[in-house]
């Protein structure tokens, strides 16, 4: 039973999905524009569970690099209101459109003449019809069998907040870059640092001159503990590299007298300074490769090895 009724919830929020998903309209490309031309903050507003939706919804919109605001409306009521202004854009939300505590926040608006948008089920409600725009979420079908705790209504606010946010993202032209300067933390931080702040330099650097014979490049490759050693030019460019896997496949009793350059593969893959760790890791992956140098004008600056990616998180 409890399986069968689990399921059910579910089946319920997808089908109030999907009407939401059919009923996107004009409204919604009008709202990502005023969106996006807004010079001011970005406030969302609800309470109860409207509230905790829209406080997520501020939060994914400023960290997509909109500075957005979670306001509550009570706290509206007695002197958060001075954190509006004219320049401003308010998202309301409330499924009936008829919550009383969002009512100040609308004279409020409308004085400053601070453009609305809605998220509600009813079309004719107070709230939408002071709104300059209406995103209309699909109305009595609640998962809750008692129509009374919000279910569906909260899950289609959440998917049309993120509805809102990507296709924001998207307009603006958002980067991993951009990203990165919003999320420095965590794991997701640790991927979209650049390659320059992991990379191994100086000394750590396996770095063998042409001249030299593979005797030389077996001592190097094998002090630095890299599993492969760059090959330089007089010039101090980087022009082939040798990894264990090519030591392996010419192994023969003559490989310690020959030169780096006759076993060397040329023209290796480089990254810039500025490649971002996961781009890195993404291009270790489709060249089956574990470490990538990191050149400059030619001229090898580090080393990235896959496992120090790996062990970074």
């Amino acid at each position: 039973m409890e399986i069968k009724t689990g399921k059910k919830v579910i089946d319920i929020e997808i089908k109030a999905l999907s009407l939401l998903k059919e009923n996107i309209s004009s409204d919604f490309a009008e709202v990502v524009n005023l969106l996006f031309k807004n010079k001011g903050k970005i406030i969302v507003s609800g309470i109860g569970k409207s509230g905790h939706i829209a406080s997520k919804i501020a939060s994914t919109l400023s960290s997509i690099g909109s500075p957005s605001f979670y306001v509550h409306p009570s706290e509206a009521n007695h002197g958060d209101m001075g954190m509006l202004e004219k320049k401003d854009v308010i998202i309301l939300i409330s499924n009936s459109g008829e919550t009383s505590e969002l009512l100040n926040l609308i004279l409020h608006c409308k004085k400053l003449k601070i453009p609305i948008i809605s998220i509600t089920s009813e079309l004719n409600s107070t709230l939408a019809t002071k709104a300059s725009f209406n995103l209309l979420i699909p109305k009595n079908i609640e998962a809750c069998p008692l129509e009374l705790a919000p279910t569906s209504s909260t899950t289609c606010t959440l998917a049309l907040g993120d509805a809102l946010a990507v296709t924001l993202l998207k307009k603006k032209g958002f980067t991993e870059n951009d990203f990165h300067q919003l999320h420095p933390g965590g794991k997701l931080g640790q991927m979209l640092l650049e390659v320059r702040h992991v990379m191994k330099t100086s000394e750590a650097l396996p770095l063998i001159v042409e001249t030299k014979k593979m005797s030389h490049a077996i001592l190097e490759m094998t002090s630095k503990g890299e599993g492969c050693v760059g090959v330089i030019s007089k010039h101090k460019e980087l022009i082939g590299i040798i990894t264990d896997g090519d030591i392996r496949r010419h192994m023969n009793p003559k490989l310690l007298d020959k030169k780096v350059t006759e076993i060397m593969t040329k023209q290796p893959k480089t990254l810039s300074p500025s490649t971002l760790v996961s781009q890195a890791l993404k291009a270790m992956n489709e060249k089956s490769i574990t470490n990538i140098f990191i050149t400059e004008k030619k001229k090898p600056l580090g080393i990235i090895h896959m496992h120090d990616i790996l062990k970074n998180g």
